[in-house]
């Protein structure tokens, strides 16, 4: 397969991108309605904060098998029909008066969410190799950390406007309607039928314990993914932020997304701008060191500050976000080009372990220290040492690796 078959790469990274934004669009957009889905739901906002919960326990329980389906049935096929179900389970959970209806709906929306990000992973690597894919992740990363920032604002604005959470979802259902015609229109099939692999769910248990249990595999994945949870611990207490931290209405989110996507995006850029120009220990050694410095300021700001306070409440964020901007592109490849026949399949597990680390950081750990500036800022740490911590384990073991090959 050669990149010739594919769309000009600017339309490509628009389209991956926009795959990609529908699954953070589902979390961000309500973050400003919780207050008014508590009120109108009558139960209490911790309850509310589990629409949260329940979709990433769902996403992350389907991402383990978008992958495979794209490898059985071809990449474009599986996209299409998450998206058919994404926009079913949208209209269901615009119409829901209930917060059990509302879960129920919410988990169903992360059943199907998942499926362009993931596929569209899988998607890059079929078409393009080393520095060019390198790129193309970066760009489509770089588009794809708008909407965290994107999504809020126009929550809070929907709400502003004086219509009610339904209408949230209602945009939800429009914006996957519009992926749904570009992907039917522009993107091609990446994995012909003779590439294909055979779905059989004995050999797929067989390989998902292969894979999921080998020791490089889960070094690389979860270098990136506890390390992203530094990041999400703060996107995932958003409402805590703005509206209890930092005293700011349904319209104050941009305070915090457009500082923690800035970074995002800006490392991504810069990603882009470093393949072929620096090797990739050397990136992700910087985006380590960014998020150290990102961890050491905010504590000494929450500890040191009178009062939590804008600007400088936000700014460590923007070097975060850099941080795993500058990483995330290099692990996920990593990661895929250990397996190059089953593509699909490792860009399910690496999401799926992602996406059960987010799912505890929203459900256990946020709601556990939202109530503190600090006790937020000591976590964020904590998770990017520990994403260091398994980056570093395994760059020792492929400089040991290296040595004894070396020395035979």
């Amino acid at each position: 397969m050669t990149a010739a078959v594919a769309p000009s790469t600017r339309r490509m990274a628009l389209l991956l991108a926009g795959l990609a934004m529908f699954g953070p669009f589902s979390i961000d957009t309500i973050f400003p309605a919780f207050p008014q889905l508590a009120q109108r739901l009558a139960v209490d906002e911790v309850a509310v904060q589990q629409t949260i919960s329940v979709y990433l326990l769902f996403y992350g329980l389907m991402s383990l098998a978008h992958g495979p389906l794209s490898d059985a049935w071809g990449r474009k096929r599986v996209i299409l029909g998450g998206l058919v179900i994404f926009v079913g389970a949208s209209v269901g959970c615009a119409l829901s008066t209930d917060l059990t209806t509302l879960l129920a709906f919410r988990a169903l929306q992360g059943l199907s969410a998942g499926v362009g990000m993931i596929v569209g992973r899988a998607v890059i690597r079929d078409l393009y190799h080393g520095h060019d894919a390198q790129r193309l992740m970066s760009q489509v990363s770089m588009l794809f950390g708008i909407a965290p920032a994107i999504a809020p604002i126009i929550g809070g604005w929907i709400l502003l406007s004086g219509a009610g959470w339904p209408l949230i979802f209602w945009f939800l259902v429009v914006f996957a309607l519009v992926l749904l015609a570009a992907t039917a229109r522009f993107l091609p099939e990446t994995h012909p039928a003779e590439a294909r692999v055979a779905l059989s769910p004995r050999t797929l248990m067989r390989d998902y314990v292969r894979i999921g249990f080998n020791p490089r595999f889960l070094r690389l994945a979860l270098a990136g993914s506890i390390g992203f949870g530094g990041i999400f611990l703060y996107i995932s207490s958003a409402p805590a932020i703005v509206m209890q931290h930092l005293h700011l209405g349904e319209g104050g989110f941009a305070w915090l997304f457009i500082p923690t996507i800035g970074g995002m995006t800006t490392g991504s850029f810069l990603s882009g701008r470093m393949a072929g120009h620096s090797t990739p220990t050397r990136q992700v050694s910087l985006g380590f060191s960014l998020c150290a410095v990102s961890a050491v300021l905010n504590i000494g700001y929450v500890s040191l500050a009178p009062q939590f306070a804008l600007p400088w409440a936000v700014m460590p964020i923007f070097l975060g976000g850099m941080g795993m901007a500058l990483i995330f592109p290099i692990l996920a490849l990593a990661v895929l080009d250990m397996y190059p026949q089953q593509r699909g399949l490792a860009s399910s597990l690496q999401a799926f372990v992602q996406l059960m680390i987010s799912t505890v950081v929203a459900g256990v750990v946020s709601p556990l220290l939202h109530d503190s500036p600090l006790h937020l800022a000591l976590g964020q740490a904590a998770f990017f040492a520990a994403g260091f911590v398994f980056w570093y384990w395994e760059h020792q073991r492929e400089r040991a690796s290296e040595a004894a090959g070396t020395a035979h």
